[in-house]
């Protein structure tokens, strides 16, 4: 039988999209199990919340690699390659003090080889009246036999949606739950109260294993304490109130947090401080459990950590910035950065959501600071036409025209923008990659 392509590859997941989004965890032990369990044979970090999982895990993973492991690290959904979505992060282990962290994503022969191996599986599945595995529950399983493959010493995971019943949880060899910052998102399927979910997000928490949480609102703090006594967890709360900022500009960041004094970062904004700490706080309960992680890979760790997409400048005079802020909470944090690096300064948003989004919040918190906002139409079956945005938008600013295509919102920031002015493109993480695109910027 001839291999299959990346090409074939691609065809077949996309395929699968018509078995849309299902929660449940039977039919992705099903198919590992007919894969070998490769999961059982590696260790884990696992985080769930609504903000935050991607820049924090971002942080953990190349902390581990500074200090010499190999850290796999499996990301949901990807923004500017269908590659980044399965990751590798290392250093060289004979230069961890100060070594340079590097990542490296999935190959397209790689995605191929895996895929052809499910593909056969999902077949048998279907032919014996087992349901067809969704895209996600593919690409885990796929996640899942590239770090055995590559021996990975320990995989930084990111729930897709919730944490109770996501594909992610069939998992029984977790190190440690993260929980980052839980707010109000996907509550047609998590619940529409912060209790709830709460809950979803605690299902990652396993027998006897530490967690580590963000500084939660109190009603998912109680839940949160309650599955950890529940399960005999030791729980790590970060305290933000602790937190004390040295130096905050658009170029880094330098703070403490208790014991760890002079912390530099250059992800930018408040929350990616708040973000970093529960990597610290991460990597010290690593190092409980037998890591070998110094305070020194956490510095050089947190240091050497990008994350595309997230308040990031990608050009200056006019500032151009994107940020995956799509819900409120995330829309907050958007608001309190530009009061805060760009106070006073003239604002031009470029907007794009997905249609099952609470937008209107979005545009609640940070509407009022555009003089100028521009709507798109996010190119993927999900996006809300730019039209239906321009009407919400206009709720909250009277200056909104209708670009329709991110090509042209860009050439209107442009013609709108001066030099010293600033242009924001945020809503969702689907469109940002057509920013680069656009823009004529090749991809860091």
């Amino acid at each position: 039988m001839t291999a299959m392509t990346y090409e074939e590859a691609l065809s077949f997941i996309k395929s699968s999209e018509q078995y849309g989004s299902v929660l449940g965890l039977d039919n992705m032990r099903n198919l590992l199990r007919r894969l070998g369990n490769p999961q059982d044979k590696l260790k884990f970090v696992h985080i769930a919340g609504t903000n935050g999982k991607g820049s924090t895990a971002a942080y953990i993973a190349n902390i581990l690699a500074s200090a010499g492991y190999l850290a796999g690290r499996y990301i949901s959904p990807s923004v500017f390659s269908y590659f980044e979505k399965i990751q590798i992060t290392f250093s060289d282990k004979h230069m961890q003090e100060n070594s340079s962290v590097q990542t490296t994503f999935i190959k397209s022969n790689e995605v191929a080889e895996y895929i052809d191996r499910i593909k056969e599986i999902c077949w048998m599945m279907t032919n014996e009246g087992l349901p067809h595995p969704t895209v996600f529950e593919i690409e885990t399983a796929m996640a899942m036999l590239h770090f055995v493959k590559e021996k990975c010493d320990v995989v930084v995971l990111e729930v897709g949606l919730g944490g109770r019943l996501d594909a992610t949880n069939v998992i029984t060899t977790t190190e440690c739950a993260v929980i980052t910052s839980i707010s109000m998102d996907h509550m047609h399927i998590l619940g529409n109260t912060l209790e709830k979910i709460a809950e979803e997000k605690a299902g990652i928490i396993k027998e006897g294993i530490p967690v580590i949480s963000y500084d939660q609102e109190p009603e998912a703090k109680k839940v949160i304490e309650f599955v950890c006594r529940k399960n005999h967890s030791v729980l790590t709360e970060a305290d933000f109130n602790k937190i004390m900022i040295e130096t905050q500009n658009i170029e880094e960041t330098i703070f403490s947090y208790e014991s760890f004094k002079h912390l530099k970062i250059s992800l930018l904004g408040e929350n990616q401080v708040k973000n970093a700490i529960i990597a610290v706080l991460t990597a010290v309960n690593l190092r409980n459990l037998g890591y070998s992680i110094t305070d020194k890979n956490i510095y050089n760790g947190l240091e050497q950590t990008y994350w595309r997409g997230r308040f990031e400048v990608i050009k200056k005079k006019p500032y151009f910035i994107i940020d995956g802020a799509h819900n409120e909470d995330a829309a907050a944090s958007l608001a309190q950065n530009i009061k805060h690096y760009f106070e006073g300064k003239r604002i031009i948003f470029i907007m794009g959501v997905l249609a099952d989004k609470d937008y209107d919040a979005v545009l609640r918190h940070t509407g009022k600071y555009a003089v100028k906002i521009y709507t798109i139409t996010p190119n993927t079956i999900r996006g809300l036409p730019a039209e239906k945005l321009a009407q919400t938008a206009l709720k909250h600013n009277s200056q909104v025209v209708i670009a329709g295509t991110v090509l042209q919102a860009v050439k209107l920031a442009y013609e709108t923008a001066g030099e010293e002015d600033v242009i924001i493109a945020f809503g969702s993480l689907s469109y940002l990659n057509e920013i680069y695109d656009a823009l004529g910027v090749a991809l860091p």
